[in-house]
């Protein structure tokens, strides 16, 4: 019989939780999200499943990592739905606080980025990382679980994860699962919703570059300006005129390459419409 997970809503009840766990030696595993749920965050619960005794997935849509300009406001909240969805892979608990449980009046502690946090999305939403980690920093403090799942998709915000944790001595392993994707290859994400018919079949052209270009670099092509110039005239032809970045990078330090002489991530994010898409890959020479 499926039964819905345990709500808790307090950072106070989910640390008397999780401190009556660890006493019990179970492997607690963490899924952070910010609701919405669809299939690539249910992948990241399945592994968590798989690896772990006792899985807890956080539902908080962090009001600090969004710039004035973004879509805060709008950002689907459907916590029953989520609620619904994780029924049927035995989530044991939900953390699902209020703002303010998260930011009481009065907070203040700013926290430091890393390097790799610079670049890419560190250009192009500049307030966005700050809010990331000063949220996971609260995450895994009041829930210092075993393991934590994050999504390839957001590969910059992993390794900026990585990086806090290895700052913060935080004793948790990272897991980063690969990218689930639609039929027609786009990259899941909440934001998805907001295309309508034609600009969900021009967004496929984020996918298609990604494809291609593992082709080209399979051809022989080394030389990552030829490369990213390729991507830029297709996206370009596929009617995507706004694109932030497209860049490949060392896979650790984010810096750009010149020649692809080894594993890189292909990093891109465009704007279809309204809606901004981020995508990536590993390329392998």
């Amino acid at each position: 019989m499926r039964q819905q997970p345990q709500l808790v809503t307090t950072c106070q009840q989910m640390q008397q939780i999780v401190t009556r766990l660890r006493s019990g030696a179970q492997r607690i595993g963490l899924v952070p999200t910010m609701g919405a749920l669809h299939d690539g965050h249910l992948s990241l619960v399945q592994a968590a499943q798989d690896q772990c005794d006792y899985v807890i997935v956080t539902i908080f849509v962090n009001p600090t990592q969004f710039a004035p300009d973004e879509d805060l406001s709008k950002y689907p909240r459907m916590l029953e739905d989520d609620l619904h969805r994780l029924e049927a892979f035995h989530v044991d608990l939900v953390f699902a606080p209020p703002e303010e449980e998260i930011y009481p009046a009065g907070l203040s502690t700013p926290m430091k980025l890393p390097a790799v946090a610079q670049p890419w999305e560190g250009v192009h939403r500049p307030h966005h990382f700050a809010g990331v980690v000063t949220v996971v920093d609260k995450l895994f403090n009041t829930i210092p679980a075993d393991v934590a799942f994050f999504g390839q998709k957001d590969y910059q915000q992993a390794m900026v994860i990585e990086q806090l944790v290895r700052d913060a001595n935080f004793s948790i392993d990272i897991q980063i699962c690969p990218i689930v994707r639609d039929k027609d290859g786009l990259a899941l994400s909440s934001r998805n919703r907001y295309l309508d018919g034609p600009q969900r079949t021009q967004a496929t052209a984020l996918a298609t570059c990604l494809e291609q270009t593992q082709h080209w670099v399979e051809q022989g092509e080394r030389s990552t300006r030829i490369l990213t110039d390729r991507i830029r005239q297709q996206l370009q032809e596929r009617g995507i005129q706004q694109v932030d970045y497209v860049a490949i990078v060392d896979p650790v330090t984010l810096m750009e390459v010149e020649q692809l002489e080894e594993r890189a991530m292909l990093l891109m994010a465009a704007h279809v419409g309204d809606v901004r898409l981020i995508d990536n890959c590993c390329l392998v020479p």
